[in-house]
């Protein structure tokens, strides 16, 4: 049997909880990478005549390999990436260079097993319109994606290709507020994999993830302990206070598409033609809506236009393509799709959240092409937006389209759209575990 090392620490803490370059798990970190003689340390040895290694030591040495050649790049030991389609470049990466690294690291070498038990609509399925559309198009693109292998041996993930949201519809029942099957459901399914094959037990789930943006995926998981201690949540509910562990678990984002796609909800006018300051119009729950409701629901300023519910003369979209800002606030759940319509939209998203993690923060500054304002300060919402002169407004907003790449749906994906930046957290994530076999040297 192997056991998981992790080699990182907790992550500094902020207001978001996101990665910086000074915390334990950024690319800009040395912690993310491994010493040198990791390749040696991964070693499963067989004893005998010849020395063979295992598949396992095999996968370790290839991540090996990877770790090495980012650490190059955080060195500055490697040559600028010939790339047709994409070069990472500007502030708003912690590390372009060390980002664009790893993610041509990835594409050379990540290699995904999924499960084939299980059965549609609760197992391979999931939905592809609406809120929770980013589970359905993730499990769908993983399963013909070339990140693929139909050899467990030779995978460095295995994907659990459990769709909670589908749970939540084909096994809950609602009238009983009883989720005893939906729990079971999900452990049973682990149980399955554990005993048909040797993976699940060899790294007690470390090697694993899962996937869910309904908001009772971190509950669901709690159902097994291994799956919400080990191994690799794949989440939109990315809340801290729900125990979702930034240096293990990823951040999901959550990214609403009324017909399945983004068509007519890309780009948006030039600023000088967005004479609203700012924009929200949604539902009161939640404990910070209705604070921000209560000082700017109906407001007479006609630069603040916060609703709750939208006037029928207004469109939601078209109110947005007219601001310069879009209020992000948590609901009952610290996601929310307004930040992803804000950079479809070239509107700039002010996140108000308490202890969510937003995406990609581990190679992403958020505070480079969106606003952070703290809960307290909602009072004070128009005079912080209205002091950001206009040149730095002019930046963000420049800066936010320029990211919407990362956040776009594409059907089949294309690279360093949102799955292929959902996978790349992942990626790091597994960076990050070391398997071996019990009696290897360390």
């Amino acid at each position: 049997m192997a056991a998981a090392v992790l080699v990182f620490m907790s992550p500094k803490q902020s207001n978001f909880h996101y990665f910086n370059p000074n915390s334990n798990t950024s690319l800009k970190s040395d912690h993310l990478l491994l010493n040198n003689g990791l390749v040696k340390n991964n070693i499963t040895r067989i004893e005998g005549p010849e020395r063979k290694y295992s598949p396992l030591a095999k996968v370790e040495a290839d991540l090996a390999q990877a770790r090495a050649s980012i650490r190059a790049e955080l060195a500055g030991n490697h040559t600028d990436i010939v790339d047709p389609d994409y070069v990472p470049t500007g502030p708003m990466y912690w590390d372009p260079k060390v980002f664009h690294r790893s993610y041509i690291e990835m594409e050379k070498r990540l290699k995904v097993y999924i499960y084939e038990e299980g059965e549609p609509p609760v197992f391979h399925f999931g939905p592809c319109k609406h809120t929770y559309a980013i589970e359905g198009i993730f499990i769908g693109n993983m399963e013909v994606s070339l990140f693929r292998t139909f050899d467990p041996n030779e995978a460095h993930l295995f994907f659990l290709p459990i769709s909670i949201t589908m749970i939540t519809q084909v096994i809950f029942v609602p009238e009983t507020h009883d989720w005893t099957h939906m729990k079971s459901t999900t452990k049973d399914y682990i149980n399955v994999i554990a005993n048909k094959y040797p993976y699940w037990n060899r790294s007690l789930g470390a090697d694993h993830f899962m996937l869910a943006c309904h908001d009772w995926g971190p509950e669901i998981s709690f159902a097994i302990p291994h799956l919400y201690q080990n191994a690799i949540r794949a989440l939109c509910n990315a809340n801290t206070s729900e125990r979702f562990d930034p240096a293990r678990d990823v951040s999901v984002p959550e990214i609403h598409l009324p017909t399945g796609t983004t068509s007519g909800l890309l780009g948006g006018p030039p600023p000088s033609r967005r004479p609203i300051l700012v924009f929200y119009a949604g539902g009161v729950h939640g404990p910070i809506r209705p604070v921000l409701l209560e000082h700017w629901e109906n407001a007479s300023d006609p630069d603040v236009q916060v609703h709750r519910y939208l006037p029928r003369n207004m469109s939601y979209y078209g109110m947005m393509r007219r601001s310069r800002y879009c209020i992000c606030p948590s609901g009952y759940e610290v996601a929310s799709p307004r930040m992803v319509e804000g950079l479809y939209l070239g509107c700039v998203p002010v996140l108000i959240k308490e202890g969510y993690v937003v995406p990609f923060s581990d190679v992403l500054d958020w505070e480079k092409f969106a606003v952070i304002v703290p809960v307290k300060e909602i009072p004070n919402l128009k005079k912080i937006l209205a002091g950001i002169k206009l040149r730095d407004y002019l930046q963000l907003q420049r800066r936010g389209i320029k990211m919407r790449r990362h956040f776009e749906v594409n059907t089949p994906p294309r690279r360093y759209d949102v799955f292929g930046m959902i996978l790349h957290s992942i990626w790091l994530r597994r960076l990050n575990v070391r398997l071996r076999h019990d009696g290897d040297a360390d």
